[in-house]
């Protein structure tokens, strides 16, 4: 019995020391501490993300310049279209006032010319009273009569054609037909200024200078012979030919001062 106790507490002994010698381990710390992380290769670096973000500011910076110089252009171009169109404004401005220039000229032509013809009738019925009463004195003499009736009815016929009927086309031939039934007549010089007239306004500058030189060489004593020095000079100029157009002016200025075809002729040598 004693030898079973003493085995007994010898078992007891030997289990303790046993399990004195267990190693112990700390749970909670060995889960508290997880591994290193591994690296993630897809996301890029720092220094990766600075170069990206350096190449798009350069980028920007190019379309901005871009941008810039194309706006400058914009601009530019847009500054020459304000200075053509000023210059378009100005030219039609000038337009404007020499065609208004040349209609009150062509307006006081009509003037004058209505004028002479009245002047010329009064002087038709003023002769035919003489004519009359020379007759009624002494019927064997007789006063030669400057315009026959026929005369003066075409020369008013072909001037009606053109102030009143503004048939310009038709005035050309009545003035043509006019001048060759009656080249000597009183009339004559300022049938060739009308027909002058005329074919200068059609455009027709040959024709038109050899009527106002014929005004200006055969009709010297013509009231009408300053105005056609003046056309004459006019379309000298037109035409390119700048001395034959200066020296006719002044021919206009120094045979007729203080008259309208010599302001006008001082206004052609202003411009």
């Amino acid at each position: 019995m004693k030898k079973q106790l003493l085995l007994l507490i010898g078992g007891l002994f030997y289990s303790g020391a046993c399990l004195a010698q267990a190693p112990v381990v700390d749970l909670s710390n060995s889960q508290s501490t997880p591994p290193p992380p591994s690296q993630d290769l897809s996301r890029p670096s720092v220094a990766a993300q600075s170069i990206s973000n350096g190449a798009l500011a350069d980028r920007l910076a190019i379309i901005e310049r871009i941008v810039e110089s194309r706006t400058d252009a914009q601009l530019r171009m847009q500054s020459q279209l304000d200075e053509l169109q000023n210059d378009i404004d100005t030219i039609k401005g000038s337009i404007e006032l020499h065609n208004h220039q040349l209609e009150k000229l062509l307006e006081r032509q009509r003037e004058l010319y209505l004028e002479l013809d009245k002047r010329f009738a009064t002087m038709q019925q003023s002769t035919d009273g003489l004519q009359k009463d020379i007759t009624s004195i002494n019927p064997s003499q007789s006063v030669p009569v400057a315009n026959t009736g026929n005369e003066q009815a075409e020369y008013q016929a072909a001037v009606n054609l053109i102030l009143k009927d503004k048939d310009y086309v038709n005035a050309v031939p009545a003035f043509e037909d006019f001048l060759s039934k009656y080249p000597n007549s009183e009339l004559s010089a300022n049938a060739h200024y009308w027909l002058g007239q005329l074919l200068y306004n059609q455009q027709e500058y040959d024709a038109a200078k050899v009527e106002f030189e014929a005004v200006v060489n055969k009709f010297t004593d013509s009231p009408k012979r300053g105005d056609s020095l003046l056309k004459l000079g006019i379309i000298e100029k037109s035409g390119g030919n700048l001395s034959a157009a200066v020296s006719l002016f002044e021919q206009v200025i120094n045979e007729y001062p203080n008259s309208t075809p010599a302001r006008l002729a001082q206004q052609q040598l202003a411009n």
